[in-house]
């Protein structure tokens, strides 16, 4: 019976380890950048070993990685953002406006995650080449994501006639992107809450027959 268990024991753990140490890095990583940022900086954050990190990492590209992946995520699970729960749920709302809340609040968390860390992959794939080599070329994920939304937007009662999947998917690309989340939450210091009911009743506004929201 111990034999059985055990490996899950060392699973839970592992999965802990990693995560301290994807966490440790992010903090470390936003405070003072990429580049200033040891691995030994974040083995001693992290409350690990160096060589625990090197080992379940390999190097500081492969962890930078790590964190920017787990910041999209929310969590270190495998799990692509269109079969998570939230994306499935606000696809299967009846109406397109109900989708929309659903689908700017989810985004909303993810970008809550994810717009702080942009400036430093443009400062980390600047000075190390092979950072931006860890993301291979191809159709951006977030239009993938957005586009997928859009389909399931077309089929609702309430959308704009002869509103096209792609001018859909492009609104939801263009107006839930970082880029503007940061210029609205960070630069001219909106609340998330604020941008959150902004983008939602835009894009209803764009997106949705007048009077049927």
């Amino acid at each position: 019976m111990d034999d059985v268990k055990r490996p899950d024991k060392r699973a839970e753990r592992s999965r802990r380890t990693r995560e301290k140490v994807v966490e440790a890095a992010r903090e470390l990583f936003l405070a003072q950048g990429y580049g200033a940022t040891s691995l030994q900086e974040v083995a001693d954050r992290a409350g690990v070993a160096v060589q625990t990190v090197y080992f379940v990492f390999r190097n500081k590209r492969t962890l930078f990685k790590d964190v920017v992946d787990t910041s999209i995520a929310g969590d270190t699970a495998p799990v692509a953002t269109m079969d998570r729960e939230w994306f499935r749920a606000a696809c299967a709302e009846p109406t397109a406006a109900g989708q929309l809340r659903a689908h700017v609040h989810g985004t909303r968390e993810i970008l809550g995650r994810v717009a702080p860390i942009m400036p430093l992959i443009a400062a980390a794939a600047a000075t190390d080449p092979e950072i931006a080599a860890q993301w291979p070329g191809g159709p951006d994920p977030r239009h993938t994501v957005h586009h997928a939304a859009a389909e399931a937007l077309a089929r609702k009662p309430d959308t704009r006639p002869g509103l096209s999947v792609e001018m859909a998917a492009d609104l939801l690309f263009g107006l839930l992107s970082p880029q503007l989340y940061l210029i609205f939450v960070h630069d001219r210091g909106w609340s998330p809450d604020t941008w959150e009911e902004w983008a939602r009743t835009t894009l209803t506004a764009q997106l949705c027959v007048p009077g049927r929201r």
